[in-house]
């Protein structure tokens, strides 16, 4: 029951609730629409390993390109912008079991940003003035390509999952909309199958899991960078 309740938390404010009475949908042409060949976003092309320094030691984070080519792109892109320096963990669930810890927001790292405003930012493009937001993009192992734009729910299906919440997994957060994720970011501190389908992993906490173990609310990003892989392309890699 308690891991229930905390399933249902808003994660700081971006990863919010999702219907639990939600169905898979179609991998129709209308999905597809919303992948990398549509994009205006890069896609990575293999795997990515990223280094993240924080307060309390190094972590590195496995990018799967295969499986999340839009999430895991934009996040390599966002690094390599230097976008998660400086970034605060904001959301640190821990009680009444590990859930998650979240960080990745942009406004974090402006200290005229008050704390009470952390886990309300997106990533803004300097160019548009708007902000990025990509769909959901969630990919079964029995199919050539990851669906778009809409949880992928239905009984049995989320067992097919290629990418799972995991212990160490790593994904997007978001509000409501399941095409909100921009720069926000969690790491499961244990399996979290209810959020399975809901909630775009892209990769997992290769080396450091002790370090995201100790993390607490209000620990910093120091540095973000891509140590190996990490091949952006634009369109379908």
């Amino acid at each position: 029951m308690a891991r229930i309740w905390l399933s249902r938390l808003v994660l700081g404010g971006l990863l919010l609730l999702a219907p639990f009475t939600l169905v898979a949908c179609a991998a129709d042409s209308s999905s597809r629409q919303l992948g990398c060949s549509a994009a205006s976003t890069p896609c990575l092309s293999g795997s990515a390993t990223v280094a993240l320094q924080t307060s309390k030691g190094e972590v590195q984070l496995q990018l799967d390109g295969g499986a999340a080519p839009l999430t895991a792109g934009n996040f390599v892109d966002l690094v390599k912008r230097g976008i998660y320096n400086g970034t605060v963990f904001h959301r640190v669930v821990r009680e009444p079991v590990p859930f998650v810890v979240q960080g990745g927001d942009p406004g974090s790292a402006d200290p005229k940003v008050p704390a009470s405003q952390y886990g309300l930012g997106s990533y803004v493009d300097p160019v548009s003035g708007e902000a990025r937001l990509i769909p959901l993009e969630i990919k079964r192992s029995d199919e050539p390509e990851p669906r778009y734009g809409e949880p992928v729910t239905a009984p049995g299906v989320t067992r097919q999952l290629a990418l799972a919440h995991q212990r160490g997994a790593v994904a997007m957060a978001r509000s409501a909309d399941p095409n909100s994720a921009s720069a926000q970011f969690y790491v499961a501190l244990q399996a979290l199958p209810e959020l399975d389908g809901r909630y775009a992993v892209f990769g997992r906490v290769s080396k450091g899991m002790e370090v995201i173990d100790q993390i607490r609310q209000g620990d910093k990003i120091i540095k973000a960078t891509v140590v190996a892989g990490g091949t952006l392309v634009q369109g379908k890699p």
